[in-house]
């Protein structure tokens, strides 16, 4: 009874300080009752008036809920949890990520010195290949290589003569190019290392499919690794057969060495196909590499920013809660006075 008692008056204090209500009389009347029922207080609503120290507060403004920051720290704290954790295991595949993009460095060398790497050569059809990863969580590298892709088919384009395709490896680069080029996407492969890791045959079979496109050269955009804080983004050019032989009688490399046994055309073929096989293994290692380092660097920030969270709602937490008991203990201490009184 007291509290609605309360509740009544505080409801008519509210009504007499508002001139155009036309309930002046009740008002008054209102405010008069709960002049004469001093030993009760006004019932708490759940809202919070404005402090002293924070005059811009509007009236009506909810309180912060313990429950509410509490709820947003377990949050926080399962999240932090899970980005550590795949900083560690990106961290343990990271070094032998690295051994075995060491030890494929050298593989397309030989081909690469004899043949050559000429980006810049003039053919009627052009295959772009961006390397990416099947997997999110690592930083910019996969927007990096899309947008060197992107480049590329905008440089190709400025030859009226010429036609340009693209065939994505890795599954964030596919969901990026389809929407841009529906009309030149030659094909994708994505899970290329799910079973059983990224091999030579992987890489071969991935090579047969861009042959089949009989392009005059393939361009490879990919993330060069050279150490858990730097890799950079590359792009390795691979000619065919007729575009090699064209290369070569304009002032080759090739012309140094002396050819025995099959003819000139076979042995640039076999050449040209090696060289796209072993120069796509090496790209796709090395980009396997640089994901998980970028990913270890991006899940230490996010731990970090993390932490950075849950102490500022901890301190918020602290400070709500003891706001609370504060203004508990003082409805207490003046409920007792007043009845004292």
């Amino acid at each position: 009874a007291s509290s609605m008692l309360g509740l009544l008056a505080y409801g008519g204090v509210r009504r007499a300080l508002q001139p155009s209500s036309g309930c002046g009389g009740v008002g008054l009347l209102a405010a008069t009752s709960m002049t004469s029922l001093g030993a009760f207080k006004t019932p708490s609503l759940g809202f919070a008036e404005p402090s002293a120290e924070n005059k811009q507060a509007p009236f009506g403004t909810r309180s912060v809920s313990l429950q509410a920051v509490a709820i947003r720290m377990k949050s926080v704290s399962s999240t932090k949890k899970i980005t550590s954790a795949t900083k560690l295991i990106a961290a343990t595949k990271l070094r032998g990520a690295e051994l075995r993009s060491q030890a494929a460095r050298n593989l397309p060398t030989p081909t690469h010195d004899l043949l050559g790497d000429a980006p810049g050569a003039p053919v009627s059809k052009t295959v772009v290949v961006p390397i990416t990863t099947d997997r999110g969580l690592c930083g910019g590298i996969n927007t990096i290589i899309c947008k060197y892709a992107k480049g590329i088919v905008a440089l190709e384009e400025q030859n009226p003569d010429g036609d340009v395709k693209v065939f994505v490896v890795g599954d964030k680069g596919r969901s990026q190019l389809r929407r841009v080029y529906p009309d030149k996407l030659l094909g994708f492969t994505q899970d290329n290392g799910k079973f059983g890791g990224l091999t030579f045959g992987v890489a071969s079979l991935i090579s047969e499919e861009i042959l089949k496109a009989e392009a005059d050269k393939v361009m490879i955009a990919y993330n060069r690794f050279f150490n858990a804080a730097k890799y950079v983004p590359t792009i390795a050019t691979v000619l065919s057969s007729s575009a090699a032989e064209a290369m070569a009688e304009e002032g080759g490399m090739l012309d140094a060495y002396e050819l025995e046994g099959p003819d000139r055309a076979e042995m640039l073929m076999d050449l040209a196909e090696f060289q796209l096989a072993s120069q796509l293994y090496q790209a796709m290692l090395d980009n396997s590499t640089s994901e998980q380092a970028s990913k270890m660097q991006a899940m230490e920030n996010a731990t970090n920013n993390a932490q950075e969270m849950l102490e500022k709602l901890t301190q918020l937490y602290n400070r709500t809660r003891q706001a609370a008991i504060t203004t508990e203990l003082s409805e207490i201490i003046g409920g007792a006075s007043a009845l004292e009184g």
